[in-house]
């Protein structure tokens, strides 16, 4: 007697239903990735975009110090000539340079007052050149520096616009042997408007 054994097969392949489910990606997976990527890139650019802005601000921060120190440093530097080489002497030198930055150039104004570099040629007196150096009034604004990329100096004749502005204000606060100096400078970038401003009281140290 023969016996005639079937086997049914059994598969353990899930039905065609089932597979697509589990096989790649669906379309709401992959629009998950790509929006987690997206967010990724944006904020690595964002980072890096504010790394660049904070070293532009750095260098535009340091070179405006530099000017706002410079300003103290030319009234200074008048004021040592007025009173080391004026003929009437020291106290007539220090009443001529405190005269030269209020009277002449209104640097007590509300304004402040600003000073170019001038070449030797054009001061009246080349063995003192910072008693000619021009001392003049803001007025409603002071002019912007600029920069000549040549010498690499900071002045209001030659070169680009540096977008630097320098104001000097001086404060008598007692006419007779102190004078307080003010030399602001400020900048735009971005959409914020900065500044630094360094101070000295100048005495009248010759007797």
């Amino acid at each position: 007697m023969k016996f005639l054994l079937k086997f049914k097969s059994k598969s353990n392949r899930a039905p065609t239903s089932d597979r697509s489910n589990r096989d790649g990606f669906t379309l709401v997976e992959t629009l998950l990735a790509l929006a987690i990527f997206t967010i990724s890139v944006v904020a690595l650019m964002a980072v890096l975009s504010e790394g660049v802005a904070d070293t532009s601000y750095a260098k535009k921060k340091l070179i405006a110090v530099y000017l706002a120190q410079e300003g103290v440093e030319y009234i200074r530097n008048m004021r040592d000539t007025f009173v080391l080489y004026d003929a009437g002497g020291a106290q007539a030198g220090w009443t001529v340079f405190n005269n030269n930055l209020t009277d002449a150039s209104a640097c007590q104004g509300v304004n402040g007052c600003y000073f170019g570099d001038l070449n030797a040629a054009d001061f009246s007196d080349t063995t003192q050149p910072m008693i000619g150096i021009v001392v003049t009034a803001c007025g409603t604004n002071c002019p912007t520096m600029l920069y000549d990329a040549t010498t690499g100096k900071y002045n209001y004749t030659t070169g680009a616009s540096s977008g630097y502005i320098r104001k000097i204000w001086i404060t008598p606060a007692n006419p007779t042997n102190e004078t307080k100096v003010v030399s602001k400078v400020s900048w735009t970038q971005g959409s914020g408007t900065y500044n630094i401003t360094f101070s000295e009281n100048l005495f009248n140290w010759v007797e």
